[in-house]
C-alpha cells in the first residue's frame, strides 16, 4: 500500500515535471523568440526594455516555480521540504533583482521624462534619489524574506540592526546631516540641473547633480567639478543666473573724455549694444543697428556670417512676439468675457459664447479638438493641428513660429553641438508644457461645472503663464541703458547695463562673449567721434 502511495507521488511528480518543463520552454520561447519582432513595430521603445529587463528573470522565476509545484507533490520528506524552501526563497532573490531592473531601466526612464515635461523643480532632484534610494529598500527587503523562508530567526537580526543603526547614526551625524539637507533641498530646492549659479566668491558654477550626501558643480572658469556637502550648501547664498528667466544683466563700466558731445556718445553707446544680435531689446531697433556692427564672427564653408544669422534669428522673434501679442488680446477679450458672463452663473448660450472665444485663441496657438474613446467612453481632448489634416495656414499659428524661431537659432555659428541639442530639448519641453496646462483649461471650459465661479481665475493663471515662464511678446523692462554715473575734469563716466538672451549656452560662456565684443565694438566708435 505505501509502495502503491509512493509510486502514485512519483508518477504526479514526474507528470507536473513534465508540464513544468513545456510551460518553461514556451515562456523562453516566447520572451526570447516571439514577443521581440512584435515589439519592435511598436513606437514604444521602453517596450523593448522592459523586454530586455524582463526575459531572463521570466524564464527563471517560471522554472523554479514550475519546479516548486513539482516538489510540491512529494511530501513527508525533510529533503523535499528543504528542497521547496530553496527554490522558494531562489524565486524571491530573482523577483527582487527583476523587480530593482524594472525600477531603475524603465520606471526611472519614465520619471525622467516626465520631470522634463513639467515646470517643478523638486522632480528634477527627486528622481535621482529616488533612483539611488529605492532598488537598495527592495534589495534589502528581498534579502530579509529570503532568509525568513530559509527559516532563520531574523528576531536577533533584527535586535542587531536596530543597535547598529543607532551606533551608525552616532558615528556618521555629519552624514546624516548632509543626507536630511539634500531632502530639504529637494522639498524647498532654489535650482535644478543645468542652472547656471553664482557662488559666494563670485565664481560661476553649474548645477550637475544633488546627491544623497553632496551636490556635484561644475565649475566653468576652471574647468573642473567641485563636490559640496549638503549641509554647507543649503547655509550659502546662492544666486540663481538661470531664474526666473536664462537672460542674464551685464555692465559696462566705460569712460570718455569730456568734450566729447555727451548726447551723441549716450546715443553711440545706446545703438552699439542694440546693435549686437545677442541682447536683448527693441526689435526693429535692433534689426536697424545690427548691419553697422562691426567684428562678429564670419561666415565660412560651414556656417553663415554671425551677423547674417542673427538677422534670420530676429525677425524670427519679431514675428513670434507679434503673434504672442495677438494671442494676449485675444485672452484679455477672453478674460473679460467671462468675468461679465459669468455673474449668477453660466447658462448654455453664454458658455459657447466662452467657448467661441476660446477656439480663436486655439487657433491661433496651433491646436484643435479631438474625440477620444476608451471603451463606452468619450472625451475631448486638444491635438496638434497637422499640415494634411488642416486647411489654415501653419504658419500663422504659435507652434510653428516657435519651431521656426529655434530653428533660426541653430543658424548661430558662435553655437557648439551640445547647445544644438539643448535648444531642441528646450523648444520640445515648452510645447510639451503648454500643451498640457492649456489642456487643463480646455476641459474646464467645455464643461465648467463647479468651476465656473473661478473660470477667469485659471484663465488668467494661463495667460500670466504664457507672459512669464512661456515667451515673452515685450521686454520693455530690459532694454539697455545708459547713465552718467560720474563725472570729474578729464572724463565722463557711463554705466550701460544690458542683457545677454541666453546664459546657458556656448559652454556657459556665452554672456561673456558678448560683453567683450560689446565693449570693443563701443571703443571703437568712440575713437572716431570727433
Amino acid at each position: 500500500m505505501v509502495v502503491k502511495h509512493l509510486m502514485k507521488k512519483l508518477a504526479l511528480f514526474y507528470i507536473y515535471l513534465l508540464i513544468s518543463t513545456i510551460i518553461t520552454l514556451l515562456t523562453y520561447a516566447t520572451f526570447f523568440y516571439m514577443l521581440r519582432p512584435l515589439l519592435q513595430r511598436s513606437d514604444y521603445s521602453v517596450s523593448l526594455v522592459m523586454l530586455e529587463v524582463s526575459q531572463t528573470p521570466v524564464v527563471v522565476i517560471t522554472g523554479l516555480a514550475s519546479l516548486y509545484f513539482s516538489f510540491c507533490q512529494l511530501k513527508y520528506s525533510i529533503l523535499v521540504n528543504w528542497i521547496e524552501r530553496v527554490l522558494l526563497a531562489a524565486i524571491i532573490i530573482t523577483f527582487t533583482y527583476w523587480l530593482a531592473q524594472l525600477f531603475t531601466q524603465v520606471l526611472v526612464h519614465y520619471l525622467r521624462d516626465y520631470a522634463k515635461q513639467t515646470e517643478a523643480v523638486w522632480d528634477n532632484v527627486l528622481v535621482p534619489i529616488l533612483e539611488r534610494l529605492l532598488p537598495a529598500f527592495i534589495y534589502i527587503l528581498g534579502f530579509f524574506l529570503f532568509l525568513e523562508i530559509l527559516g532563520i530567526d531574523l528576531t536577533g537580526i533584527w535586535v542587531a540592526f536596530g543597535g547598529l543603526t543607532f551606533v551608525l547614526g552616532f558615528a556618521l551625524r555629519d552624514i546624516l546631516a548632509n543626507f536630511f539637507s539634500g531632502l530639504v533641498l529637494l522639498i524647498d530646492t532654489p535650482f535644478q540641473f543645468g542652472d547656471v549659479i553664482t557662488m559666494p566668491d563670485k565664481s560661476l558654477a553649474v548645477i550637475k547633480n544633488i546627491g544623497l550626501r553632496v551636490t556635484k558643480l561644475y565649475l566653468v572658469e576652471s574647468d573642473s567639478e567641485i563636490y559640496i556637502p549638503n549641509a554647507s550648501l543649503g547655509s550659502k547664498d546662492i544666486i540663481n543666473l538661470s531664474r526666473p528667466t536664462p537672460h542674464v544683466a551685464k555692465i559696462i563700466e566705460i569712460d570718455i573724455k569730456v568734450g566729447i558731445d555727451q548726447d551723441l556718445a549716450t546715443q553711440t553707446l545706446k545703438e552699439t549694444v542694440l546693435g549686437h544680435p545677442d541682447t536683448l531689446g527693441n526689435l526693429e531697433e535692433k534689426l536697424k543697428y545690427l548691419e553697422k556692427f562691426q567684428g562678429l564672427k564670419e561666415g565660412n564653408t560651414e556656417n553663415i556670417a554671425k551677423k547674417e544669422a542673427g538677422k534670420i534669428r530676429l525677425l524670427a522673434e519679431q514675428k513670434l512676439n507679434n503673434h504672442l501679442k495677438l494671442i494676449e488680446r485675444k485672452f484679455k477679450y477672453l478674460i473679460r468675457a467671462i468675468q461679465i458672463l459669468e455673474k449668477g452663473g453660466f447658462n448654455e448660450s453664454q458658455i459657447k459664447i466662452v467657448q467661441e472665444y476660446f477656439q480663436e485663441i486655439l487657433d491661433l496657438i496651433g491646436f484643435k479638438a479631438a474625440t477620444n474613446e476608451q471603451g463606452d467612453i468619450k472625451f475631448s481632448t486638444l491635438e496638434e493641428k497637422s499640415e494634411i489634416s488642416d486647411k489654415s495656414p501653419l504658419e500663422e499659428s504659435l507652434l510653428y513660429l516657435l519651431r521656426d524661431w529655434y530653428q533660426a537659432w541653430l543658424k548661430d555659428p558662435n553655437l557648439r553641438i551640445e547647445d544644438e541639442r539643448n535648444l531642441e530639448e528646450e523648444c520640445i519641453t515648452k510645447i510639451t508644457i503648454l500643451k498640457n496646462k492649456i489642456n487643463r483649461l480646455f476641459q474646464r471650459i467645455a464643461k465648467p461645472g463647479n468651476y465656473q465661479t473661478r473660470l477667469d481665475d485659471y484663465t488668467l493663471k494661463f495667460f500670466e503663464w504664457l507672459q512669464d515662464e512661456f515667451k515673452a511678446s515685450t521686454t520693455l523692462w530690459k532694454q539697455p541703458t545708459i547713465r552718467l554715473s560720474n563725472l570729474n575734469s578729464e572724463t565722463l563716466h557711463f554705466t550701460i547695463k544690458f542683457y545677454v538672451d541666453h546664459i546657458k549656452l556656448e559652454h556657459w560662456e556665452r554672456s561673456d562673449r558678448v560683453t567683450s565684443e560689446v565693449r570693443q565694438e563701443m571703443l571703437r566708435r568712440l575713437s572716431v567721434i570727433p
